[in-house]
């Protein structure tokens, strides 16, 4: 049984004597037993067999479909487009680049509630759906640089953006001369080929490296953004916090140094088709990231553990419905967060390289002390607020 679905339409009609570089290449991937494979024109999946395991490639080949039509129409090298400007890491980036005096373009999907924070920062929003490669082409139109840091949502198929949009995204920049792209990954994404996004995110990484694109891929190891509403909200509000009981170390960074760092890379010539790692300054399990939202807020955390075996078990359970397959990709991905792993990286290299100051980058300690004092310096004026208000007879 196979099932299959189209890439984008052609963008442009390749004269007969030109012949376009094929771009290949494949991985096994276990235990999903699917055959990923994407041209120009289409993506098709169909059920394979394996004796030992499933076995998954992700094959990619120019055709048509990315001919590379520059040069053309000159474009500013300060005219960029992010992909995911409304996300955790996206925002930042789309502030930061205003603020550096980049003309930024944000690629936004159609939705009751438009991002007009977007347009009050000073960048202009485009309607496109990487899930619908034909609206792809006209963002890209004037654009020199793609900074790509979209992840699909938690209830859409991971493969529909991460893999056949990300691909119609890369062959669009391709045929339309797009000088620079700028591609967030995973770190580790390469050693965890069980788990789809990770699996995916190399893929992707595979193909743009073969498409010819002058491009940067950072992978990311954690955002401290993330730990405001896992951690910090849930002990302010006496909720529960969940955690499981696994070593996990995860090397943090604000979104913000992530963002000031890209642009530094994007600027600098030598940093051209590497593969950086951004990492924090220090791996931080679950418990140390709990004791430190507990020591700043004042107050201790109702922590409810899951055990890693719960999430593989319920890993197994949803692999056995077609319509709970998605949650199990999800649960993949969790289930290696909450492994004896740990996502850091030496950073003493690129920031050697960047010309990047350690002292410069925000530890997970300030971030949260500031963002603790803060937040509690706000319910204390609004607590005071309430007061003054009351009317006494």
């Amino acid at each position: 049984m196979a099932m299959s679905w189209r890439l984008p339409t052609q963008l442009a009609t390749k004269p007969p004597h030109q012949h376009d570089p094929k771009l290949s290449w494949c991985r096994t991937l276990a235990p999903d037993q699917l055959h990923l494979t994407s041209s120009a024109s289409s993506l098709s999946t169909t059920t394979g067999s394996c004796s030992s395991r499933g076995l998954v490639r992700c094959t990619a080949r120019t055709g048509v479909g990315a001919v590379n039509l520059a040069p053309g129409t000159p474009v500013r090298p300060t005219s960029i487009l992010v992909v995911g400007a409304t996300g955790t890491l996206g925002r930042q980036i789309v502030r930061r680049a205003l603020d550096e005096g980049y003309d930024v373009r944000c690629l936004v999907r159609p939705r009751p509630a438009p991002a007009d924070f977007l347009r009050d920062w000073g960048a202009t929003v485009v309607n496109a759906d990487l899930s619908k490669p034909e609206t792809i082409p006209a963002t890209l139109v004037g654009v020199h640089t793609v900074i790509d840091c979209a992840t699909g949502r938690p209830e859409e198929p991971i493969k529909k953006v991460d893999w056949e949009g990300k691909v119609a995204l890369i062959q669009c920049a391709k045929a339309m001369g797009i000088q620079k792209f700028v591609f967030f990954s995973i770190h580790n994404c390469d050693k965890h080929p069980e788990v789809p996004l990770m699996e995916i995110k190399y893929c992707t990484e595979k193909f743009l490296k073969d498409s010819g694109i002058n491009h940067v891929i950072i992978r990311a190891c954690g955002f401290m953004q993330g730990i405001i509403g896992q951690y910090a909200v849930p002990i302010l509000e006496e909720k529960s916090v969940w955690g499981t009981d696994a070593p996990t170390r995860i090397a943090y960074m604000d979104t913000q140094d992530i963002a000031r760092l890209t642009f530094i890379a994007l600027r600098n010539e030598n940093v051209n088709g590497k593969l950086l790692t951004f990492a924090g300054p220090r791996a931080w399990t679950t418990q140390e990231v709990i004791t430190l939202c507990e020591r700043f807020a004042g107050q201790e955390a109702n922590i409810t553990t899951v055990p890693v075996s719960v999430l593989r078990v319920t890993r197994q359970l949803t692999r056995l419905f077609e319509w709970t397959n998605d949650v199990a990709d999800r649960l993949a991905f969790s289930e290696v967060l909450s492994s004896d792993t740990v996502f850091s990286a030496p950073m003493n290299e690129t920031y050697s390289l960047l010309g990047v100051d350690t002292k410069d980058i925000v530890t997970l300690e300030k971030y949260l002390q500031d963002y603790f004092t803060n937040i509690l310096k706000k319910l204390k004026d609004l607590k005071a607020q309430s007061k003054q208000s009351d009317i006494y007879f």
